[in-house]
């Protein structure tokens, strides 16, 4: 009998980095929508540092960053404001947004689709 080991990605236990499809997601976000702020969330026990991203609708989208230098350098690189969630919270018109989106029946995580050749949710 021989025994094939399959090698996972990501280790049970461990805690995916930010990759480039993280930050490609985030710029075709900043791109394809007006009055977008980032709101930087900080590592947790389960996950990374990320970014929030909120369009002047309230549509948002999270994605990782490689910790909070990163999300400054992506927020100045794309002249957004940066705020720390921590601080300020989230903004009404992401609540408001989400809200109205449930009540409509939709499900999933927002933004899910991404950039062209993108795989989905990665947050």
């Amino acid at each position: 009998m021989v025994w094939t080991l399959r090698r996972k990605k990501h280790r049970a236990g461990t805690l995916r980095p930010a990759d480039s499809a993280d930050v490609s997601h985030l710029a075709h976000f900043v791109k394809s929508h007006t009055g977008v702020e980032a709101f930087i969330e900080p590592r947790t026990a389960v996950t990374e540092t990320t970014v929030v991203l909120v369009a002047s609708s309230g549509e948002w989208t999270r994605r990782r960053v490689g910790g909070a230098e990163a999300a400054r350098s992506f927020a100045k690189k794309h002249a957004i404001p940066l705020y720390d969630v921590g601080v300020v919270g989230y903004p009404k018109r992401m609540r408001e947004w989400t809200a109205r989106r449930k009540a409509a029946g939709e499900v999933g995580p927002p933004g899910s689709s991404g950039p062209p050749g993108s795989s989905g949710p990665s947050a």
